[in-house]
């Protein structure tokens, strides 16, 4: 699907305040309120829009610590990364997880409460996934940018298909 500036600009706006009313984000961006909804339904059937949700702020669910940990497999063969993939997603610490290019496999982020807390599930769920043969922990001292959608993809310049 070929964006315009138009399908941009709403884009732009749904990411900035994802409830906002069809008619708010029409308003801001010089269309129609139902050609605002058409482009965006649009957009949903051509799976650019994946899906909404809410942005929780977990410090005030007692989750404010960021563990991000690096961990290396036993080996790399397809059995292994299924095995330790089907694992990790089990996880209910975990909220992010990469397959990895270069010394380590994984990149796995975890939010919990405090260090006693990771200490505890590094025991009871991390240490325990399949064929890992080393982790290495990092804790996130502060948070400097969390952006789920990169600024640049509202740039006209960006090659969009």
């Amino acid at each position: 699907m070929r964006l315009d500036s138009f399908d941009l600009a709403l884009l732009k706006e749904l990411t900035r305040e994802g409830r906002a009313s069809h008619v708010e984000i029409a308003d801001r961006i010089g269309l129609s309120s139902t050609a605002s909804a058409r482009r965006l339904k649009a957009m949903e059937e051509a799976g650019l829009i994946k899906g909404y949700s809410a942005a929780l702020d977990l410090n005030r669910f007692g989750l404010g610590v960021t563990v991000l940990v690096r961990i290396t497999l036993e080996s790399q063969s397809e059995e292994v990364l299924e095995a330790f993939e089907r694992e990790v997603v089990k996880c209910p610490w975990v909220v992010r997880c990469f397959l990895m290019s270069g010394s380590d496999d994984y990149l796995v982020t975890v939010q919990v409460r405090d260090i006693a807390d990771f200490e505890h599930i590094h025991k009871t769920h991390l240490s325990r996934l399949p064929r890992v043969a080393r982790m290495q922990s990092s804790f996130a001292l502060r948070e400097v940018i969390n952006r789920a959608i990169p600024p640049a993809i509202f740039d006209q310049r960006v090659t969009h298909k």
